[in-house]
C-alpha cells in the first residue's frame, strides 16, 4: 500500500492505535476535579443553610428585609430586562435590516460600552447628576450599562436569518409588522433567552452599580453584612435567596428557549437581505443610536474628562497607578491562564468524546459560573478560614475564584477551536510514535491557540472588572485598578479616582474588540 494510500481519509478507522483510548482518564480525572471545585459555593450554600437549622433560618429568610430586597430585585428584572431587548432589537434592526447612514459605526459603538465597567456606568452617571438614585437610577445605569449583551447575539442572528422565510410570509399577504413578529422574532428566541439570562445574572450579581445609585439588592447586603458581622449567619442566608434567584432564573430561561428547531437541512442560496429604506424618517431614526451612544459612552467620556481635568497633574500618582495598573496585569494574566488551562480538558472531552456523563460536568461549570461572586467570595473565605487556613486571602484562593466564575468564557472559544482541529491528526501523531498526551499538546492545542487566546482574552476583561470577590480574597496589599477606583470613588474623591475608571475602560477595549470580532465571524462577516 502507498504512502498516499495509507492516510486516504477511508482508511482513517485503521489509524486508532489502542493506547490512544487510554488517554481520555486524564482529562476526564481533571474535568471531574475542576467540576468539584467550581461547584463549591453551592455546596457551601447548601451546608450553610443545613448547619444553621430551620428553626433560625426560616426566621433570617422569612423576614421584612428579605422580602424587601426581593421585591428591589424583581422589580429590576422586570424593569431592566424588557428595556434592555427593545433597545437592543431596535439597534440591531436599524444597523443590520436598514439603509442607515454609517450603520457599521453604530453597530461599534452599541458594542463599545462593554468596555466601560458598569461601577464606572454609575460613577459617570452619579458624579454628574447626585440625585440620581433608587430604582429609577438603578434601571438606567443598568439598562446603559448591559444592553450589549443582548445587543450583540442579536446582530449575529439578524445576519444570519434566511430571507426567504419573510419573502414567503409577505407573499401570503402579511404587512411588514406581522412579517416580523411572526416571522423574525421567533427565530431570535434563542438570542433573546440568551442575552436576558446574562443579563438577568448580572443585575443579581453587581455591587458597584447599586452602591453607587443608593439601590438595596441581595448582593449589596450580603457584602454589607460581611463587613459588618465577619461572614455572619444572616449573610449566608441572604446568599442562599440570592442562589435561588439565580436558578430561577436559569430556569425560566430554559423554559422560554424551548425544543423548538431553528436550523434548516441545506444551507440554501446565500443573498443578501435588501435593506428597509427608512427615507423622510432617516433623521427621526437616526435619534436612537445617536441618544444611546451619547448616554452609555458620551457621559462616562465627559464626566471623565472633566474629573481629569479639574484634578490636573496631581491626580497623576504614578507609584500608587503603576502598583494598581502592575497588580491588575498580574492577576489578569495568572487568573486567565489558569481559566483557561481548567477549560482545556472539558473542552477537550466534549469535542472527542461527547456524551451524557461529559455533558453533565460541562453543565456544572455553568451552574457554577451563574453563582455571583460575593457567594463564591464568601463560600471561599468560610472553607480557608475553617479548614484550609494558610489559603486564606492568597493567590491561588483568588485565581480559584477566578476560575470558577469565568470558566465558560474560556471554555466557549477552546471548544469551538478544538472542534476545528482535525482529530485525524491526533491519530496521525500517536501512529508516529508521540504518546497521546504529547500528539495533543503538540497537534491540537497548537490549533486550538486562536480560541485559547480569545478565551484569556475574555476572562482577562472579567477579572479586569470584578470588585467584590477581589475584595474580599485578594492577599494583603493587593490593590487592583477596580480597588483602587473604589476606595477613592467611595470617599467621594471622584478626580482622584479619574485616572484608575480611564486605565479600566482603555485596557479592556482590546478585549471588547476580539468579543466583536468574535461575533462577526460566527455570524459570517
Amino acid at each position: 500500500m502507498s504512502v498516499q494510500a495509507r492516510w486516504d481519509p477511508a482508511e482513517r478507522r485503521h489509524l486508532r492505535p489502542a493506547r490512544y483510548f487510554t488517554f481520555p482518564t486524564l482529562p476526564l480525572a481533571l474535568a471531574v476535579v475542576i467540576a468539584a471545585l467550581a461547584l463549591m459555593p453551592l455546596g457551601f450554600v447548601v451546608w450553610a443553610g443545613i448547619a444553621t437549622g430551620w428553626a433560625d433560618a426560616s426566621a433570617l429568610i422569612f423576614r421584612p428585609r428579605v422580602g424587601e430586597l426581593l421585591t428591589n430585585t424583581v422589580l429590576l428584572v422586570l424593569c431592566t430586562i424588557p428595556l434592555c431587548i427593545l433597545l437592543s432589537v431596535s439597534l440591531a434592526w436599524l444597523t443590520e435590516r436598514t439603509d442607515l447612514p454609517f450603520a457599521r459605526l453604530w453597530s461599534s459603538l452599541g458594542v463599545a460600552p462593554l468596555a466601560v465597567p458598569a461601577f464606572v456606568h454609575s460613577y459617570a452617571w452619579v458624579s454628574l447628576m447626585p440625585g440620581l438614585h433608587g430604582l429609577p437610577g438603578g434601571v438606567l445605569v443598568s439598562v446603559i450599562a448591559y444592553f450589549p449583551f443582548l445587543y450583540l447575539p442579536l446582530v449575529a442572528v439578524f445576519r444570519r436569518l434566511d430571507p426567504a422565510l419573510e419573502d414567503q410570509a409577505a407573499s401570503l399577504g402579511l404587512s411588514p409588522l406581522q412579517v416580523f413578529f411572526r416571522v423574525v422574532v421567533p427565530q431570535l428566541r434563542l438570542a433573546l433567552c440568551g442575552g436576558s439570562l446574562l443579563i438577568g445574572l448580572h443585575l443579581l450579581a453587581e455591587y458597584g452599580l447599586f452602591v453607587m445609585i443608593r439601590f438595596d439588592t441581595f448582593t449589596t447586603a450580603i457584602v454589607d453584612q460581611f463587613q459588618s458581622t465577619y461572614n455572619g449567619i444572616a449573610a449566608n442566608m441572604l446568599a442562599i435567596v440570592l442562589v435561588t434567584c439565580c436558578l430561577v432564573l436559569l430556569g425560566l430561561e430554559a423554559l422560554a428557549r424551548g425544543n423548538r428547531r431553528y436550523a434548516r437541512v441545506g444551507s440554501g442560496a446565500a443573498r443578501s437581505v435588501p435593506r428597509k429604506k427608512l427615507g423622510r424618517a432617516t433623521c427621526l431614526w437616526l435619534l436612537l443610536p445617536l441618544t444611546a451612544a451619547l448616554l452609555s459612552l458620551g457621559v462616562p467620556a465627559v464626566t471623565l474628562g472633566r474629573w481629569l481635568y479639574v484634578g490636573g497633574i496631581g491626580i497623576w500618582k504614578m507609584d500608587a497607578i503603576g502598583l494598581a495598573l502592575w497588580q491588575t496585569f498580574v492577576l489578569c494574566l495568572v487568573g486567565g491562564l489558569a481559566t483557561t488551562a481548567a477549560a482545556i480538558p472539558i473542552a477537550w472531552l466534549s469535542v472527542r468524546k461527547p456524551g451524557r456523563s461529559h455533558r453533565a460536568i460541562e453543565a456544572c461549570y455553568y451552574l457554577a459560573s451563574s453563582m455571583p461572586g460575593v457567594v463564591v467570595a464568601l463560600a471561599l473565605v468560610t472553607i480557608t478560614v475553617r479548614v484550609a487556613l494558610p489559603f486564606y486571602q492568597t493567590m491561588a484562593t483568588i485565581v480559584l475564584a477566578y476560575a470558577i466564575m469565568f470558566l465558560p468564557r474560556a471554555l466557549v472559544s477552546l471548544r469551538t477551536s478544538i472542534a476545528q482541529a482535525p482529530v485525524e491528526l491526533e491519530q496521525i501523531a500517536g501512529s508516529l510514535g508521540r504518546s497521546p498526551l504529547s500528539a495533543f499538546w503538540s497537534v491540537t492545542i497548537r490549533l486550538a491557540a486562536p480560541g485559547a487566546a480569545a478565551g484569556l482574552a475574555l476572562s482577562s476583561l472579567g477579572i479586569m472588572n470584578e470588585l467584590t470577590a477581589t475584595q474580599m480574597l485578594a492577599p494583603l496589599g493587593t490593590r487592583t485598578l477596580a480597588m483602587a477606583f473604589w476606595a477613592l470613588s467611595s470617599e467621594i474623591d471622584y478626580a482622584g479616582a479619574a485616572p484608575y475608571a480611564l486605565l479600566m475602560v482603555l485596557c479592556s477595549l482590546p478585549m471588547t474588540w476580539i468579543l466583536y470580532k468574535q461575533s462577526n465571524s460566527l455570524a459570517g462577516r
